[in-house]
């Protein structure tokens, strides 16, 4: 039976920020710098465009501060700025903590859908966790393949 609770809203940032010194920017010009030496000695000149669109899109997304989200659960989903995610395109939910970092995480029901993981402050975490588990269950979650090598180079 769902019961009706207070909406929940928070602010928070869309992505955990990394530190990268300078080790870390000459680590990615290396590795890049050795890739595109073995695109130009084979003439793989495709690969080697794909290796700059690549090393430009993480530096650009490494030094761009994270934007300041406005969330919102209530009984009909989670809003995400402009942007409703209705309860019914998610089979559940599951709660991670990366660090000090706590997020959402909600499962969606296609099997190719994307999950949705919002960050939270651990001092809203037992709202959340009420108003999620009133609407889907909870499940188990962990960093899937991605997210654990975006962890590992600390982008």
């Amino acid at each position: 039976m769902v019961k009706t609770l207070q909406p929940v809203s928070w602010e928070a940032e869309e992505y955990i920020v990394k530190d990268h010194n300078v080790l870390w920017y000459i680590g990615l010009f290396l590795v890049a710098g050795g890739l595109s030496t073995i695109a130009i000695i084979y003439h793989g000149w495709t690969f080697l465009a794909l290796v700059i669109v690549i090393v430009i899109t993480i530096l650009v997304f490494s030094l761009r501060p994270p934007r300041k989200i406005k969330y919102k659960l209530d009984n009909k989903g989670l809003t995400e700025g402009n942007l409703d995610h209705p309860y019914e395109n998610f089979r559940a939910f599951g709660i991670l903590k990366e660090g000090k970092h706590y997020s959402a995480v909600l499962i969606p029901k296609k099997r190719l859908g994307l999950s949705v993981k919002v960050y939270f402050p651990k001092g809203s975490g037992e709202e959340i966790v009420d108003m999620l588990g009133n609407h889907l269950p909870m499940e188990e979650v962990k960093l899937d393949f991605l997210d654990k090598i975006v962890n590992f180079l600390r982008i």
